[in-house]
C-alpha cells in the first residue's frame, strides 16, 4: 500500500534555507499528516530512533530525508537532525501532529529579519487531551525555575522553535534527553541571545505519547530539566 501525502497548503509560497528537524520513534500513523505540512522548500529531516513500525521507510517514500540516531533519547535524535542540517536557518518539531510545521513560517520570518535568534513556540491547548495536566504542570514549573536562573519570562519550553544553524552549534549542547530543549534556552540566554515566544496551536497527538503521556514519563523529563539547570554557566554561543 502506497501513501500519498495531502496537496499542500501552501501552493505560492517557496522559503528555501530550511531544515525541519523531526525527531521520530515510532510515528507512522502521523507522518503522512505532519509531512504534508512542511512548507515547499524546506526540507524535512525525519530521525529515525529506533522505530519499529516502518516509520523510517515511510518518511522515505513521503519525500523526507532520513537519517538515523541509534542512541535513544529526545535530545539525541534532535542533535543528530542539527548536525545533518545544512540550511541557514534550522527549525525543531514533533512528528506526532501535535503541533504543524507550517506554523513554523512566522518564526523563521522573525529570524530572518533579525528581530529574535531563537523563536520558540507557546502552545495553546485546541480540545480535551492535546496537553495533559501534569505535563502542564510539570511545564510551569520548569518556566519558572528558569525565569530564576535566567531571568528570561518564558511561557512554554515546548519543542517548536527556529534558529540559525551555526550559532545553534557552536552552543555546545551536551544532553541527549528530555533536557536538550531546555539546555538550548539556557545556553542561548547566557549567550546573550534575543529568544522570543510566538503562539502556536497544540492539537491531541496521534499515537502514544513517549513522555507526557504518563507521570513517569513527566518526571524522568523533569529530572533531565532540572539537572540542566544545574549546570554551571557556559558564557559561550553568541549569535554571529
Amino acid at each position: 500500500m502506497t501513501t500519498t501525502p495531502a496537496p499542500s497548503p501552501f501552493p505560492a509560497m517557496t522559503s528555501p534555507g530550511v531544515d525541519v528537524v523531526l525527531p521520530c520513534l515510532d510515528e507512522a500513523e502521523a507522518l503522512p499528516r505532519v509531512l504534508a505540512r512542511v512548507p515547499p522548500g524546506w526540507r524535512a529531516l525525519v530521525v529515525d530512533n529506533g522505530s519499529t513500525d516502518g516509520s523510517a521507510d515511510l518518511a522515505h517514500a513521503l519525500g523526507a530525508t532520513v537519517v538515523r540516531e541509534e542512541r535513544r533519547g529526545f535530545g539525541a535524535a534532535c542533535h543528530a537532525g542539527l548536525l545533518a542540517a545544512t540550511a541557514d536557518i534550522v527549525c525543531f518539531c514533533d512528528c506526532d501532529a501535535s503541533l504543524d510545521p507550517a506554523d513554523l513560517v512566522p518564526f523563521v520570518n522573525r529570524i530572518r529579519s533579525g528581530e529574535a535568534d531563537l523563536v520558540l513556540g507557546r502552545r495553546r491547548p485546541q480540545g480535551r487531551g492535546s496537553w495533559p495536566p501534569h505535563a502542564r504542570a510539570g511545564n510551569l514549573a520548569l518556566a519558572q525555575l528558569l525565569r530564576r536562573r535566567t531571568g528570561l519570562r518564558l511561557h512554554d519550553l515546548g519543542p517548536l522553535r527556529a534558529a540559525r544553524r551555526e550559532p545553534l552549534l557552536d552552543l555546545g549542547l551536551t544532553d541527549r534527553r528530555s533536557g536538550y530543549p531546555l539546555q538550548m534556552v539556557v545556553r542561548a540566554a547566557e549567550a546573550g541571545w534575543r529568544i522570543a515566544e510566538y503562539d502556536v496551536p497544540y492539537h491531541p497527538r496521534l499515537g502514544a505519547s513517549k513522555v507526557t503521556g504518563t507521570w513517569r514519563g513527566t518526571w524522568q523529563a523533569v529530572r533531565d530539566m532540572n539537572r540542566v539547570l544545574a549546570e554551571r554557566p557556559t558564557g559561550e554561543g553568541a549569535p554571529r
